[in-house]
């Protein structure tokens, strides 16, 4: 294959379990209320596996059909598989070379994204990279998550547990097939300074042993987050990355067509909105029905709007996330 100008996203899927589980339903286990969950996140409810045994490619698997049906190309032609997720099947291998396997596709390399709620744009940028380079000419890219197997569903996991929710998205990344179509621009950062602001501490090869009783009765091996730390940083970081593509992408507020953010908290969306000059009724917002499914999260979102025919293809469309790292993260692309 030779190389191309511009990479685009062809087809968009999503899938999440059947298993609603409301803010009422967690009250019965901690300390909390509907209210209180929803003035702090704007999240009503959220999908959880249905049971044991469902995994992050397991949720991937439909979300991926559906995007290659929407390409117009089987899974036979995929020639790269990238996986976004935090919560991986098992710790090894990786996420992708699951997938692969469920999709029927020996050989296909399969490569994990470990960048939390920017997965899904850090895996964009290698997509593009690979497409307009002609390595390959269909990648399949996923961000899939189950996080309702790794929270702590009482008080003292509370602020972290009320927020999370499982689902998967995907997308068929390929060459663009009009004038003016594909991705007009992509920024991915990190600092690190802010690691442990929002992180999973153990197990970890940084101790030896890597898990122990101690850790679990403190609840190590649960997430935890200072959660005015990230909010502090994500209002002034998406925003900002926002601003950088869009100015390199020679677009304004005005010509965007939907904004897609990640969906980590409505209060911070509503706020970046305001902040680029994007109305809410371009702005997608899923968090009430998700919460937030980490790298799952923007391809997701795209994907209803997709079906629910807020955009098409020629829409601008504005991407932007940031989440544990830290790292954030947008794009621009003409669909």
């Amino acid at each position: 294959m030779k190389s191309v100008l511009a990479s685009t996203i062809l087809g968009i899927g999503h899938h999440v379990p059947s298993k609603v589980v409301t803010n009422n339903d967690l009250a019965k286990l901690m300390t909390t209320s509907d209210e209180w969950i929803v003035q702090r996140s704007g999240i009503k409810e959220r999908r959880y596996i249905e049971h044991s045994g469902i995994g992050a490619s397991d949720l991937a698997l439909p979300a991926s059909k559906m995007a290659l049906e929407h390409a117009g190309i089987t899974a036979k032609d995929v020639d790269a598989i990238i996986f976004a997720t935090l919560s991986p099947d098992h710790n090894f291998p990786g996420s992708g070379c699951f997938l692969g396997d469920k999709l029927g596709l020996p050989g296909v390399p399969a490569l994990d994204v470990r960048n939390q709620c920017s997965g899904f744009l850090y895996g964009l940028s290698v997509a593009d990279a690979w497409v307009r380079a002609g390595v390959y000419e269909h990648v399949l890219l996923v961000g899939a998550e189950v996080h309702s197997t790794g929270i702590e569903l009482n008080d003292r996991g509370r602020d972290v547990a009320v927020l999370f929710g499982d689902g998967a998205g995907a997308a068929i990344i390929g060459a663009a097939k009009e004038p003016g179509q594909g991705l007009k621009a992509l920024e991915i950062h990190a600092d690190g300074s802010g690691a442990k602001e929002l992180w999973l501490e153990a197990p970890a090869s940084a101790y030896d042993p890597r898990l122990t009783k101690e850790m679990i009765d403190e609840g190590k091996h649960f997430p935890a987050m200072n959660g005015k730390q990230v909010f502090r940083w994500a209002t002034e970081k998406m925003p900002e990355v926002a601003r950088s593509v869009m100015d390199a992408a020679k677009v304004t507020a005005a010509d965007i067509d939907l904004f897609v953010p990640h969906q980590a908290n409505l209060r911070i969306n509503q706020f970046v909105g305001q902040k680029l000059g994007i109305p809410e009724s371009k702005t997608v917002t899923n968090i009430e029905k998700y919460g937030n499914t980490t790298a799952a999260t923007i391809p997701l979102g795209l994907s209803e709007a997709w079906r629910e025919g807020r955009c098409k293809r020629g829409s601008n469309v504005l991407f932007a996330a940031f989440g544990s790292g830290f790292t954030w993260g947008a794009a621009v692309i003409t669909l």
